[in-house]
């Protein structure tokens, strides 16, 4: 039976400002086993990125705040701990991949000396061991002599090798959780997929427990254990990677996936696009927050929120079309023909590179 490593109940993130609170996240529930990959999805705005944030206690505050719930690491509620303690987890513990590489590494620093610096200071290495882990950690992320490249700068490095980098700094401690925020969003597709391929490999060598952040289901669809859909601050649909392919239940995600574009070659495909924008969390809506951009709302829709409906142990959706009473509604075709061609697109490579030396 699977461990549990970290579980957040009921958690609240607002911001302040001059027009008023934002109410970024409003109850998320989420739980992480170790060893297992958890995907969070959703569009720009829909809370992923503050959630995981607010795990690793980064929101900046002021203007943002935990207004309420428990962020539980074996055990401990990261809510309340000082600041002091919290930097013994961040790099340690907990890691994070931010969305740029080039932002998240220092350009008047060595590479080496960037991956050195938890090693000192959360492993209480000497300078020379922590060298040679360096070394190893370069190696590790795959990147090709590593004995030079330590010396070097971060300019010096293409886009997917920076990423490989932030990647090595992010495993120096050996972290019981990865969170990757959006980690391939800046490189082009090719890179993107070995990176996503190094990730899964490098779990299996360390057994960390990672929290994959993205707004593209593709991706995930050859990641994840299990995924979490996130709309206006809320998760509206969570179950296993399967359970949200292939038995999806909830209209925005139906709609991410109906808008997701696959390799079909028969015809044109149809890529349906969700209409209308994010709620605004400044005020949100009453009753379903996806409503007002859901051709299947019904009048309780924008009058009172849904409960979570349970389709099987792993699978929960907030929708009121889960109720007994609601009327039997289909997912749209488009959803419909990606379940068909799913496997093919995404467990096949469609183009292979061989590499000779």
């Amino acid at each position: 039976m699977s461990k549990r490593i970290l579980e957040v109940n009921n958690l609240h993130v607002s911001f302040n400002t001059h027009g008023g609170e934002v109410k970024a996240v409003r109850g998320v529930d989420f739980h992480l086993d170790k060893g297992e990959t958890l995907a969070i999805v959703g569009e720009s705005g829909s809370g992923k990125s503050v959630t995981t944030k607010a795990v690793m206690r980064l929101i900046p505050n002021p203007p943002g705040f935990i207004k309420d719930g428990e962020i539980k690491f074996e055990g401990r509620d990261l809510a309340t701990l000082s600041e002091k303690a919290m930097e013994k987890v961040r790099g340690k513990d907990i890691s994070m991949i931010f969305q740029d590489p080039m932002t998240s590494l220092n350009p008047t620093m060595t590479i080496g000396k960037q991956i050195m610096e938890p090693l000192v200071k959360h492993q209480n290495m000497s300078k020379s061991d922590a060298r040679k882990r360096a070394i190893e950690l370069l190696k590790l992320v795959g990147l090709p002599s590593p004995e030079a490249r330590i010396k070097q700068y971060p300019h010096q490095f293409s886009g997917g090798q920076r990423q490989r980098v932030v990647i090595a700094i992010a495993l120096a401690c050996n972290p019981k959780i990865l969170i990757a925020d959006e980690p391939t969003t800046a490189l082009d597709v090719t890179i993107q997929a070995q990176i996503l391929e190094l990730m899964k490999d490098l779990q299996t060598k360390i057994e960390t427990s990672i929290i994959f952040i993205t707004h593209d289901l593709g991706v995930v669809a050859n990641v994840a254990d299990r995924v979490a859909v996130m709309y206006g601050g809320q998760i509206v649909e969570s179950g296993t990677v399967d359970e949200i392919f292939y038995d999806p239940r909830h209209p925005y995600t139906w709609g991410l996936i109906g808008s997701m574009p696959t390799t079909d070659t028969e015809g044109e495909q149809e890529l349906v696009a969700i209409p209308g924008t994010p709620p605004d969390l400044l005020n949100p809506p009453p009753g379903d927050a996806f409503a007002l951009r859901s051709e299947y709302a019904m009048k309780i829709d924008f009058e009172q929120e849904p409960p979570y409906y349970k389709v099987s142990d792993t699978h929960l959706v907030k929708s009121w079309l889960m109720h007994p009473s609601a009327p039997n509604v289909e997912p749209p075709e488009a959803v419909k023909l990606r379940h068909r061609k799913m496997p093919s697109n995404y467990a096949e490579p469609v183009l292979v590179e061989e590499v000779r030396s």
